[in-house]
């Protein structure tokens, strides 16, 4: 189920079946996005195919903004769990080696999850690998870009599971990571439908290379 805040939602679901609503809203928001586009999108026909009433749809979300806001929270979260999963199962060598983890889970679902070439954490493509429509690198944070917003959810996972060093030398780092491996995989994109696997080596190599020399071995 989707991990939303409160704060993307008009209304918080209380109760299962509001809960599965929203759920279905958001899966039917993702199929289109791949159908149809996000110019395409229109809140009446998420209503329509997820079987709510258009009124439901306005209980929970604003507007179609609002709605692929949510989605891209709840692609996050994805994300962020199963990252989680791979590091608690997989032996690490150094901090480093969480780079190829978490480089190959966003390609897997970029490749896999509907809609998320189209939205993945925020910003909004009109085709896979972008380049992204004007003025939604701050869609899920009006006073803080997406991928700042990333490297901070990724900075607590990294100091939880890892044992990461705190500080900003850490967050900076992160956040310099976290922009570089979105523009190589955007171009990995853009060069080959299903990413292109040379760009994507490179990126692997590129962000660990940088991280190495920020963060220390384990």
């Amino acid at each position: 189920m989707t991990n939303v805040s409160a704060g993307t939602l008009r209304r918080r679901p209380a109760q299962r079946r509001s809960v599965e609503r929203v759920e279905r809203m958001l899966d039917e928001c993702a199929r289109l996005l791949d159908e149809v586009g996000y110019d395409g999108l229109t809140t009446k026909e998420v209503a329509r195919r997820a079987a709510v009433p258009i009124g439901t749809f306005y209980q929970f979300f604003p507007d179609k903004q609002g709605l692929v806001r949510a989605l891209a929270l709840r692609n996050l979260d994805a994300f962020l769990d199963r990252l989680a999963v791979r590091l608690g199962e997989e032996e690490i060598s150094d901090w480093t080696d969480a780079v190829d983890l978490a480089v190959d889970e966003f390609v897997a679902m970029k490749r896999t999850t509907p809609g998320f070439a189209i939205v993945d954490f925020g910003e909004i493509m009109p085709f896979p690998g972008g380049p992204p429509m004007k003025g939604t690198n701050r869609l899920l944070n009006a006073a803080l870009e997406n991928n700042v917003i990333v490297a901070d959810r990724l900075r607590v996972l990294v100091i939880d599971l890892l044992g990461a060093p705190r500080g900003p030398g850490l967050d900076r780092a992160l956040v310099v990571a976290v922009e570089a491996a979105d523009a190589v995989i955007k171009l990995a994109f853009r060069v080959h439908p299903e990413g292109d696997p040379g760009l994507i080596a490179e990126c692997r190599r590129l962000i660990r290379r940088y991280l190495a020399d920020h963060i220390p071995e384990r």
